[in-house]
């Protein structure tokens, strides 16, 4: 028997009811739902334990619904892990029919399934980003860990489309070194912008 799309499962990790730290909508209330599962590796990953998708109970996507519902959000963000490793789709038709707007957070290293509201792309080196899925996104946003990530993150903005918001972001443990060449790039650069990760700042998830 086919399952329908409420009836379709993800593992899920996590979720709760937030507020949005970084990019576009920093500052905004939104509903994260983090998925299991995640192949890019990232050595500075602050969630690891979201890697191994097996180790994460499955949940369906009416479930989810009902735990967006019950919090009164607008938004609801799809992170990970990796989640464009799935189809999304099933999720956000659920989340439209609610009202509720879908965005995601992705390396962008997987065709991405689903006709999000806004797709946050956060390459990374350790699993390269699609054409796909570059094209598609609203907002660039590259981690900075070293100097030569700034460079780096020139690499794909050619295959951007025109609109979407670029971002450099500071990764938390390296910002006292990095930060000032982001702000000297950004200064140097004005089509960029910085990103900040303002829930460590607040001390919220």
């Amino acid at each position: 028997m086919v399952k329908s799309d409420l009836e379709m499962t993800y593992p899920v990790m996590e979720h709760f009811y937030t507020l949005q730290g970084e990019g576009r909508f920093a500052g905004h209330a939104a509903y994260f739902i983090r998925l299991g599962g995640c192949d890019v590796g990232c050595v500075w990953c602050d969630v690891k334990e979201s890697w191994n998708a097996d180790n994460h109970a499955s949940n369906s996507v009416n479930e989810m619904i009902d735990w967006v519902k019950e919090s009164q959000a607008k938004i609801c963000v799809i992170t990970g892990g990796e989640p464009a490793m799935y189809d999304l789709s099933p999720i956000v038709k659920a989340l439209k029919s609610i009202g509720v707007r879908s965005h995601i957070e992705t390396s962008g290293a997987y065709h991405i399934k689903g006709d999000f509201d806004w797709i946050c792309l956060s390459p990374k080196k350790f699993k390269f980003p699609i054409e796909s899925s570059l094209i598609k996104a609203n907002e660039y946003k590259v981690v900075v860990y070293h100097k030569s990530d700034i460079e780096w993150a020139m690499s794909y903005i050619n295959l951007l489309n025109k609109d979407c918001i670029l971002y450099l972001q500071p990764e938390w443990s390296k910002s006292e070194s990095v930060l000032p060449l982001v702000i000297d790039f950004v200064k140097q650069n004005p089509h960029w912008q910085i990103s900040l990760q303002t829930h460590k700042f607040l001390n919220i998830p």
